[in-house]
């Protein structure tokens, strides 16, 4: 593992979130999560996670400004943010990155790419 150790996962589909924190407890990782953007700027900021897992569409706080004031906070300049979301257009995942996200997942994937994705960033 790089030296990530604990991920936070905000996802506002309770499916989603119980089957991305399973592939991630089962590899070894430890798990924070979120169902909001808001709530996941607010426990990132508390809990200090390793890297982050964010959806895109969410109530109350989207993945993209999520991921926005989570990068404006200089503790989190070199923490990866993974956006995972169902939206498979190249501009967003441009949008993604431009907003400080280090990779992009589109749903549905496989478990392996998501452990992959976490060996890369």
């Amino acid at each position: 593992m790089s030296g990530i150790q604990t991920i936070l996962i905000a996802d506002d589909s309770d499916t989603q979130l119980k089957h991305l924190k399973s592939i991630l407890e089962s590899a070894g990782y430890t798990t924070i999560t979120a169902s909001s953007g808001n709530q996941a700027i607010t426990l990132s900021e508390k809990m200090k996670p390793d890297a982050i897992m964010l959806d895109i569409v969410m109530e109350d706080g989207d993945g993209y400004k999520a991921c926005r004031a989570i990068k404006k906070n200089p503790t989190f300049a070199s923490t990866p943010i993974i956006m995972v979301s169902s939206k498979s257009n190249p501009v967003d995942k441009q949008w993604a990155r431009q907003l400080g996200a280090s990779e992009y997942i589109v749903k549905p994937y496989e478990d392996k790419e998501i452990l992959d994705k976490l060996t890369t960033v």
